[in-house]
């Protein structure tokens, strides 16, 4: 028997040793093709960064210089910045611009995307008003300014904001949730998106005009809270429009309509402006809901 037992376990162990060195060799090529897939991801992430640095340069030069009234110009070709960088490291790592979310989605989060911003600023502007916060210059308002604004001012900011988004809930965000979770993935976003945001507001005039701390500080949570909410919304349609009108709706209705209509007193824009209390301290709530409605998307 155990002649015959000898010959018999030798070739059960030269079997399955073939058979581990097989699933070691698989396993190795799996881990081999994963470490290269994420230098792959790790590369387009980097050179997206410095196109944005070097791309950027000239604009904020003159941003800074001359501050934003008069440099339209700039401030657009700056929008477009985080658009050409992640094109162009599309174009040259996927030799395409496919998966960057060009399809519109599903409406109803388009129109939530549209409300949000218009919603938050009804509700930031009445609580000012009729505190005695600010005032309301009723001569400024018309139906046909506000429809203007509502459909044609929305569109033309879509132009400029677009640039950004195909940047950042195009390329960036969908690059960082293959790697990250959604939390991570609209906390690294919304860093970056932040201090793309810092040089003109620390060092021209894009700021509330009173106090450069107190817009450095609600503009920074305004920035996180809607980078948590878009990333959501990106995430959850596939499609970046969600971010471009969410971003078009913010400037237009905020820049375009309530900004101008209210009536500066005192300490007017500590709570109103992009870069007040009033907006970050709604926007923080809007993202608490989303935050909570995490789990909802695929798990990167």
């Amino acid at each position: 028997m155990i002649t015959f037992l000898l010959p018999i376990s030798s070739v059960f162990v030269v079997k399955n040793a073939g058979i581990s060195n097989l699933f070691c060799c698989k396993k190795g090529l799996l881990m081999v093709k994963e470490r290269c897939v994420m230098d792959k991801r790790r590369k387009k992430i980097f050179l997206f960064l410095t196109l944005i640095v070097l791309l950027g340069i000239f604009p904020y030069y003159k941003i800074i210089s001359a501050g934003l009234k008069g440099n339209g110009l700039y401030v657009f070709l700056l929008m477009w910045v985080p658009a050409i960088s992640a094109i162009t490291v599309k174009l040259l790592f996927d030799k395409n611009v496919k998966n960057l979310g060009w399809k519109l989605g599903e409406g109803k989060y388009v129109v939530i995307s549209y409300g949000i911003p218009l919603v938050s600023a009804i509700l930031v502007y009445s609580i000012v008003w009729k505190t005695g916060i600010g005032g309301i210059d009723f001569s400024k308002i018309s139906i046909v300014n506000i429809l203007s604004i509502a459909t044609i001012g929305v569109v033309a900011s879509g132009v400029s904001a677009i640039g950004e988004e195909i940047g950042w809930r195009g390329f960036l965000v969908l690059e960082l949730f293959k790697k990250f979770s959604y939390t991570k993935t609209a906390i690294i976003t919304g860093v970056i998106w932040n201090i793309y945001h810092y040089p003109p507001l620390l060092f021209s005039d894009y700021n509330n005009g009173i106090s450069v701390l107190s817009s450095f500080i609600f503009f920074t949570i305004s920035i996180f809270s809607i980078t948590f909410i878009a990333t959501w919304l990106r995430m959850k349609s596939g499609s970046m429009w969600t971010g471009i009108i969410i971003h078009a709706s913010h400037n237009c209705f905020i820049q375009g309509l309530f900004d101008p209509i209210t009536i500066d007193k005192q300490h007017t824009k500590l709570f109103t402006t992009e870069f007040g209390i009033g907006l970050a301290t709604v926007y923080t709530i809007i993202a608490f809901y989303f935050w909570k409605r995490r789990d909802e998307l695929s798990s990167a």
